[in-house]
């Protein structure tokens, strides 16, 4: 009787006990229909890429087991459908979805953070309706009055900004109380990019349990250098090429007030800017004020060309690299137009100044 017993409870400890280096995945998909395939995105180079891929079984069932010594992010994909999971290692979880439901809902048991995930899921929803319904109220009085649509746009703005605005406070402060998950991680990162103050003081709040995680690490380090990017700040100094082929530094700016002026040719909204930049620089070109083109063209002819027809007669500098240059990047550009206002000792004053917002600060500013 006691060596059965310790067979016994030797057995239970066994089957108790987790692999705590891997993930596995049990799934199963209603609806398959003929696919054949599943595939399991990971993290690779800070990007997310297929890191496996297995078979469907004809009632949907499929199956994923994998290293893992982090918690991390992980996709399963099938078709045009990603459903998104956060898995910490040791995690057995069991997976279900339809995939003939449009709006793609699922659920996950059996890992903490993907449970998280997914009731955070429902929070964001809600967080989305109102935003929905003005834009439903907004589809249904254009289509009865198509003609007046610039005037419903400004009409519906305030009530879509407000909007927005909730949802943004709604993620935030999720992401603050939830700061040591890779779901609250995941919450902050669907804020709107221009709350720059709140996306710094999250690196602040982040828990010892995600620090370390890859894609935290290139968070915290690309706010470092948003951070170095804020009013008050001295913009980072930088050496370009100018649109004669002749080497530019922006310090050698100091002295005067400097528009820093992120464009490109192609980029509509940046022509369309264009002409209040042309305005602001001949009023105030006289009282210190100039203005840098940074441009984002990768063809130098169609980037002179749009200086020309543009009239823009100020200096202008390129690494012809699209988004992929080093100065864009050591400015954080990730669209256009974007603007930098710097005072003569360098310090950045203001940013973003668009239309008559630039001309109104320049005209308080430069007395």
């Amino acid at each position: 009787m006691k060596k059965l017993a310790l067979i016994m409870m030797t057995s239970a400890m066994l089957f108790a006990c987790k692999d705590e280096t891997k993930i596995s995945i049990s799934g199963k998909f209603e609806n398959v229909g003929t696919i054949k395939k599943v595939y399991l995105l990971g993290v690779k180079n800070n990007q997310m890429a297929a890191i496996d891929s297995t078979n469907v079984s004809e009632n949907g069932e499929f199956e994923f087991v994998k290293d893992a010594s982090n918690p991390d992010f992980y996709h399963i994909s099938i078709t045009d459908h990603q459903y998104v999971l956060v898995l910490n290692n040791g995690d057995e979880v069991s997976f279900k979805a339809d995939l003939a439901d449009k709006n793609m809902a699922y659920s996950v048991e059996g890992g903490k953070e993907s449970e998280r995930l997914m009731k955070f899921n429902v929070l964001r929803n809600q967080l989305m309706q109102k935003i929905v319904a003005v834009q439903t109220d907004f589809d249904k009085q254009q289509t009865a009055m198509p003609a007046k649509r610039d005037s419903l746009i400004e009409a519906i703005r305030p009530a879509y900004l407000k909007a927005t605005e909730e949802m943004n406070k709604g993620l935030v402060a999720y992401a603050f109380e939830n700061a040591n998950s890779l779901v609250g991680f995941y919450a902050i990162n669907l804020v709107d990019k221009s709350r720059q103050n709140d996306l710094i003081s999250y690196v602040n709040k982040i828990g010892t349990d995600i620090k370390n995680v890859p894609v935290v690490v290139e968070f915290v380090n690309k706010m470092q250098k948003l951070k170095n990017l804020q009013i008050g700040q001295i913009a980072p100094d930088f050496t370009i090429q100018s649109i004669d082929n002749k080497t530019i530094k922006l310090s050698d700016f100091r002295k005067k007030y400097v528009l820093l002026d992120f464009w490109a040719s192609w980029c509509g909204p940046c022509r369309g800017e264009n002409p209040n930049v042309v305005v602001a620089y001949n009023r105030f070109k006289d009282k210190n004020f100039t203005v840098l083109g940074i441009s984002l063209d990768k063809n130098k002819e169609e980037w002179v060309q749009a200086v020309k027809a543009d009239n823009l007669t100020w200096a202008h500098g390129s690494e012809l690299k699209d988004f992929e240059g080093e100065i864009v990047k050591l400015y954080q550009i990730e669209s256009i137009p974007s603007n930098f206002l710097l005072d003569p000792s360098g310090k950045i004053i203001a940013k973003d100044l668009r239309e008559s917002e630039l001309l109104n600060f320049l005209a308080k500013t430069l007395k």
